[in-house]
Formats: structure tokens, C-alpha cells, sequence
């Protein structure tokens, strides 16, 4: 399950869709840092947790924990309810934020509902979200598409039975990496990015390198008789050297680099501002 953010007056919360429960799960954590005003909202979940326990409230056992990303890019083990719970833990807390938080929900539920019927619809409120963020049109439209040969990748993954999260961050960190010769992490420290997304930080030119490789990985893969994660993983290089070739050929063409420092999000502000 992929890690999503949602933002609740300017607070980021973590949540995971589940397709088999068909549920959101929220990170506990970041909703007590929205709707509280503690520092540490850590120490107020886990003290908070005790009160529950002595309490023998049955909402710490419905307490789950799924491997979220955390600011730092990786994935820590971190505690999760549903909807439902959710809800019942905003009882638990003292927040003049309590109904604003419970409309907010509805209509994260609500635009999730929708999305899935009408697949149109999340793409809208993407091109919409990308034009308050003061992105150019032309670098929506080339965002659009690397999202929708995204998607064509990861299911020909997971007909192959890659389904653990951390497989389809090992295998998109090859891709990134025989196409750049960087690393994720490598690419986001050149971008000075934290927990930024990297794609809505490149350049039209790196998005198009970047959907070369995983749209040629996709082809080629359709022609493989690779089951397994690890088969898949050991004949990638051949794969996805495709587009790496191709951006050292025209780097050598045209004297200049394709990958940048440019954090694209912060060149659109200067715009602008201008």
C-alpha cells in the first residue's frame, strides 16, 4: 500500500488505502498533530494510549501499524486505524478542531469514492492542485502523463507478484538510477528536497527521460517469461539502460546535463512573482 498525503488545514496527515478493507487508514499521529496544539504529539499519542489502555477502551485493540514514509524518505513502522476508529479517537481529544476535522474527513472519503468511479475525476483535482502551485501547463500535461505510464508499470508488477511496497521502491530506485546515475535519494539531496515528491520537482526533460525508462521497462517486461521480484530485478539493467543511453547521446549532442538542480516548484514561484 502507497503511502498518500492529505492536508487538513496546512497539516499534513499520512494514509494508506486499503483495496481489500476498502478503507483509508490514517497515521494517529500526524491527526493528534493536527487537531492538538502539543509540541510533541508523539508523547501526547503515547500517553493518550496508557489513558485508553487503563481505561480498557477497545480502541487500543483495533490499533494497527503499517510502514509509513516519514519525513527523513523512509518507512517506519507507525500506528494506523480506519475511518471508523478515527473518528471515535476525535471523542478522545479536546479540540475546538473536532467538526471542522470530522467534514474534512467525510471529504477525503468522498473524493475517494468518486475517484474510483470515475477515474477522471482525480485526475481534475490534480490539474487543479498543480495550478495553485503555480505550475505551467505544459509541465502538467507531461506530469499527467508520467502519472498514467506510472500506473501502466506498476500493474504489469504486480501481475508478476510484486506486491510488498518496498519491492516497487527498490525496483523504481533501479529505474531512476540506470536512467540518471542517481539514486533517489542522491536526486532529491541534489533538488535539496525532503519529503518533497521528486517527479513534481523535475524538469518537462527529466520527466520525459523518466517515462522513457518505465515506459520501456513496461514493454519489455510484457516480452519476459521474469515471474519473481528477484528475476525481475536481476535483468532490469537491460531494461532500463534503454533511456539512459538515450540521455547520455543527447547530453553529448547538445553540451548540456539533463538532470538539474532545479527544484521546479520554486523556479514556478519566481515566475510567478515576476
Amino acid at each position: 500500500m502507497e503511502t498518500k498525503l492529505a492536508i487538513f488545514e496546512q497539516k499534513e496527515i499520512r494514509k494508506v488505502w486499503d483495496s481489500e478493507k476498502w478503507d483509508w487508514y490514517f497515521s494517529i499521529v500526524d491527526i493528534i498533530d493536527a487537531l492538538t496544539e502539543s509540541a510533541n504529539p508523539r508523547k501526547y499519542w503515547s500517553v493518550l494510549k496508557m489513558r485508553l489502555k487503563q481505561e480498557w477502551s477497545e480502541l487500543t485493540t483495533n490499533c494497527s501499524q503499517l510502514k509509513l514514509k516519514s519525513i527523513d524518505w523512509k518507512n517506519y513502522l507507525t500506528d494506523v486505524w480506519d475511518t471508523k476508529t478515527i473518528l471515535r479517537l476525535i471523542q478522545s481529544i479536546p479540540s475546538k478542531k473536532a467538526e471542522p476535522f470530522k467534514m474534512w474527513l467525510a471529504k477525503v472519503w468522498d473524493e475517494r469514492i468518486n475517484e474510483i468511479y470515475d477515474p477522471e475525476l482525480a485526475f481534475e483535482r490534480a490539474i487543479s492542485n498543480y495550478r495553485k502551485r503555480w505550475y505551467s501547463e505544459d509541465w502538467i500535461k507531461q506530469r499527467l502523463k508520467s502519472i498514467d505510464v506510472r500506473k501502466e508499470l506498476t500493474w504489469e508488477w504486480n501481475d508478476r507478484w510484486v506486491k510488498q511496497w518496498t519491492e516497487y521502491a527498490i525496483l523504481t530506485n533501479e529505474i531512476l538510477k540506470w536512467w540518471s546515475d542517481m539514486t533517489t535519494s542522491e536526486y532529491k539531496d541534489l533538488k535539496w528536497l525532503k519529503k518533497e515528491s521528486l517527479k513534481d520537482n523535475m524538469t518537462n526533460l527529466e520527466l520525459v527521460f523518466n517515462m522513457l525508462a518505465e515506459a520501456s521497462t513496461t514493454e519489455i517486461i510484457k516480452e519476459e517469461d521474469s515471474i519473481w521480484f528477484d528475476e525481475i530485478k536481476k535483468v532490469s539493467k537491460r531494461w532500463w539502460n534503454v533511456a539512459g543511453v538515450a540521455r547520455k547521446q543527447l547530453e553529448k549532442e547538445t553540451n548540456k546535463k539533463v538532470v538539474s538542480n532545479t527544484n521546479n516548484l520554486e523556479e514556478n514561484k519566481k515566475l510567478n512573482y515576476n
